[in-house]
């Protein structure tokens, strides 16, 4: 490993509390938070990797492609923890949590430690990311501007009969902490009256058609599938070479070697994460996109990215959907992942920002323009809302260009397959 920044093994890591159920239920809530943004960071840097056509050499498009296959596969993974906590949740009797801040965060909304931010792909993203994913006990270095500021947490007293966010140092630190507070509270509760959720709630393997879904229904299931997000983040037990963290660390030494090779090699595009809008929950002005085309672009998939969280929200707490509806669902969700949000999502790092074509361009910042809730639990009016906003996207999409095109026609394919599930009398014009 020639570039491997040098770590050690000498933290001491807090106790993670959970007395009753509702602590444990903060903690998943956090979890799901923080497996999203973290997915987000790394669709964020995928998309802003070059073509071969930015002026790359062979050698190095080749690179650039498989850096691009590992941080999709790795972002795939975090979709699958977020799915897994999901399950976890649902069994205890909570409903998954699928909304969250906007980016950037900093210190003071999760633990001291733990900030997050859009970057584009690099040095200063790699380093990041190896925190993030570095194995429970492992000290490392943040990337340069993550200084944490906010004070610590103060820790959680068995007493207190509110739940409260506590301090963890890693993403492995908190799911121990998880895994703790499962065996505590079947001893304590009793298994069957934990995991009160109905076995119908959960997402399956033949359902998301994903072998590592575990569906979460006792104290071994769950221990399953917090024990799964554990292996594929840090490693199991410190064998961490297949894990994320490994992964992003072979990244990181082929980078460098590519960047002794050429010092001027510059794998991505020169991106900034940009709004819409200033969104409604940061003090600090962000950069607005204010290019009329990538304005249009970044809310169209602000849109559809707004439409497939509802599209999941839906599936982890449906009511009387059949196998064929909830499939539907699923398969709606994965489709505008793959052939809407991605496609856009690399086209808009084409497009600058303002109005000076050699300046920034723009990266979709994944924007939330509201503190989400679910939809109502009523079946048939759920759906007609989930049709009624995928028929609106559909329609916010003009014929050119061809990737804005083509998302405007599988929204509306998409929307019409929800329509043979609504009554007429509920589809809006």
């Amino acid at each position: 490993m020639l570039y491997s920044p040098a770590v050690n093994m000498a933290t001491t890591e807090p106790k993670v509390v959970v007395a009753h159920r509702e602590d444990l239920w903060w903690l998943l809530a956090e979890a799901c938070q923080l497996e999203h943004m973290i997915m987000c960071q790394y669709l964020f840097a995928e998309w802003t990797l070059k073509d071969k056509s930015d002026g790359l050499t062979d050698e190095q498009a080749k690179a650039v492609e498989r850096w691009r296959g590992v941080l999709r596969g790795i972002a795939i993974e975090e979709m699958l923890h977020l799915a897994l906590v999901a399950n976890v949740m649902s069994s205890i009797g909570a409903a998954p949590y699928l909304g969250r801040p906007n980016f950037p965060q900093r210190s003071g909304y999760f633990p001291a430690s733990i900030q997050l931010d859009l970057m584009p792909f690099g040095e200063r993203a790699l380093k990041h990311f190896l925190f993030l994913e570095r194995p429970e006990g492992m000290e490392r270095q943040d990337a340069e501007g993550f200084v944490p500021t906010a004070p610590g947490r103060e820790p959680l007293s068995e007493s207190e009969a509110m739940p409260r966010g506590q301090e963890f140092l890693t993403v492995g630190h908190l799911y121990r902490g998880i895994e703790d507070g499962l065996r505590r509270l079947t001893h304590d509760l009793g298994e069957r009256a934990l995991f009160v959720g109905s076995p119908r709630a959960q997402a399956t393997p033949e359902m998301f058609h994903w072998p590592q879904v575990v569906a979460v229904t006792d104290l071994g299931s769950a221990l399953r599938a917090v024990g799964e997000i554990i292996e594929q983040g840090e490693g199991a037990r410190g064998l961490w070479e297949d894990a994320h963290y490994g992964r992003f660390l072979g990244i990181w030494d082929e980078y460098h070697s590519f960047r002794e090779t050429d010092p001027s090699f510059e794998p991505a595009r020169p991106v900034v994460a940009a709004f819409t809008r200033q969104p409604f929950d940061l003090k600090d002005p962000v950069t607005v996109i204010t290019n009329p085309e990538a304005h249009r672009a970044a809310e169209i998939t602000t849109i559809a990215y707004e439409v497939l969280l509802h599209l999941l929200l839906r599936f982890f707490t449906h009511t009387d959907e059949t196998d064929e509806q909830l499939e539907l669902l699923i398969s709606a969700a994965f489709e505008m992942m793959g052939d809407i949000i991605r496609p856009l999502g690399h086209a808009l790092t084409q497009l600058p920002v303002g109005s000076a074509a050699d300046g920034p361009k723009t990266g979709f910042a994944f924007e939330m323009h509201y503190l989400m809730g679910n939809l109502v639990p009523w079946r048939e009016p759920a759906w007609a809302l989930l049709r009624e906003r995928m028929t609106f996207l559909a329609r916010k999409c003009p014929d050119d260009p061809d990737v804005v095109r083509m998302a405007g026609e599988k929204a509306a394919s998409l929307a019409d397959a929800l329509a043979a599930h609504i009554p007429a009398e509920l589809r809006s014009r």
